[in-house]
């Protein structure tokens, strides 16, 4: 029996490879497409694909063009070539905007983008693009279905953002460290930029400590001519990190900091009185 079931199971695989490449080297369009559709209902997009991507140009403003073009557009998402599936799910949606299928067509097309998302630590352009297109969708399909994976995704995508924006700033702040004090300047304004351009992000707190690492190391290690005016601001740095989070993960090493700019704002006063 397992062997007569091997057979038959070969023979239908036979014959379903036999009647593909037939019905693909056909010019009968009809045929393709009723094959495609088998093909799409049973799961195997791939076949689909190829039959769908050959009769698409000839249902263009005929009844059957939007089923066409929206099967080849997921078919193409189903086999993860998302470049073609975002590309194609835009073409649905400027030929067909008042679909049935608008709203999963405009939510697989940003989903498309958001798949090609690289990690954080790479160029971001697809993520933008990903990030654009979930908006449009967001915006346009509020009572979707698929708006809280739509959600979901675009909050993930910003966070991947802000981590890429906070490690740049975190490696400069290490810089920073080897007394070379360009780096701790370019960190502070990458640090800057990213508190106020992320104020709800999750690495809010980390970059508020940060910053009070790079004006530490700034200011101690400033010319007297700027040292006083550098110290306030690290001093300010940490009244930030408290006020915003008084329980803070950094509290004893950002205690730490504090007392170093304290004292020195002790000795540069002693200084001052001394000189006049």
């Amino acid at each position: 029996m397992r062997q007569i079931f091997i057979l038959l199971a070969l023979s239908a695989l036979m014959y379903s490879c036999n009647e593909y490449q037939k019905v693909l080297k056909n010019t009968d369009t009809k045929a393709k497409y009723d094959l495609a559709q088998k093909y799409y209902d049973e799961g195997d997009f791939k076949r689909a694909n190829r039959l769908f991507e050959q009769i698409s140009p000839r249902y263009v403003g005929k009844p059957q063009g939007e089923r066409v073009m929206f099967f080849l557009a997921n078919s193409y998402y189903k086999i993860r070539d998302y470049n073609f599936a975002g590309y194609q799910f835009e073409r649905f949606l400027k030929s067909y905007p008042k679909s049935d299928k608008a709203a999963e067509a405009a939510f697989l097309g940003a989903k498309s983008y958001y798949m090609l998302s690289p990690r954080y630590s790479l160029d971001q352009t697809d993520t933008d693009k990903a990030l654009g297109k979930l908006q449009l969708f967001i915006n346009a399909y509020p009572e979707s279905e698929f708006l809280a994976e739509a959600n979901i995704m675009a909050q993930e995508l910003t966070t991947k953002k802000e981590r890429k924006a906070f490690e740049i700033a975190k490696q400069f702040t290490k810089l920073g460290k080897s007394y070379i004090l360009d780096y701790n300047i370019s960190a502070i304004a990458a640090l800057d930029n990213f508190i106020s351009d992320n104020p709800g992000s999750i690495y809010r707190e980390d970059a508020l400590y940060l910053k009070v690492e790079a004006t530490t190391n700034l200011a101690l290690n400033s010319t007297l001519t700027r040292k006083s005016e550098r110290l306030q601001t690290a001093k300010s740095a940490y009244d930030n990190l408290m006020k915003y989070y008084p329980e803070s993960k950094y509290a004893k090493d950002a205690a730490n900091l504090v007392e170093k700019v304290n004292k020195e704002l002790q000795n540069y006063s002693e200084l001052e009185n001394l000189s006049k």
